[in-house]
């Protein structure tokens, strides 16, 4: 695994951009597993008061104190404006969940100053993993790609 990873996962808090609505979303996915894995997670979402049962906070600049580990899962559309604003309310590191993490929005990322994990599901790396993300570490471990 490498050092990036590590040090991303090593905490027990993370923010997490694109919550929605919409329990059927990947972003609510996310959250629930999380919490049910015993981390604590700040969603953030403009409009929503809460989301799967946890306080949302409408701004990124609101969670920055409780920890600078962003999860980012948005429409890569929008992904990289949320990169630059989580750059300015002063996160440190993000984590672009697949499907978001562009070569642009990685580009961007880093460029403004982030470290950054890409590409990789964030539910493969956080203990502990279980069915269908055990099954798929398992590959990806196996093909040398952890």
């Amino acid at each position: 695994m490498n050092q990036t990873i590590e040090k991303f996962i090593s905490g027990t808090t993370f923010v997490l951009a694109g919550v929605s609505k919409d329990s059927r979303k990947f972003g609510n996915a996310i959250l629930k597993e999380l919490v049910s894995r015993g981390f604590t997670v700040y969603p953030v979402h403009p409009s929503l008061d809460s989301v799967e049962g946890v306080k949302c906070y409408r701004s990124l600049d609101l969670v920055v104190e409780f920890t600078q580990s962003l999860i980012v899962c948005v429409k890569p559309e929008n992904a990289v404006s949320v990169v630059k604003v989580a750059a300015a309310a002063g996160f440190k590191s993000v984590w672009l969940q697949q499907g978001c993490g562009t070569e642009e929005v990685k580009a961007a990322a880093e460029k403004a100053g982030l470290e950054v994990v890409a590409g990789k599901c964030i539910l493969m790396y956080t203990e502990p993993v279980g069915g269908l993300h055990k099954f798929h570490r398992g590959i990806v471990r196996l093909f040398g790609k952890y």
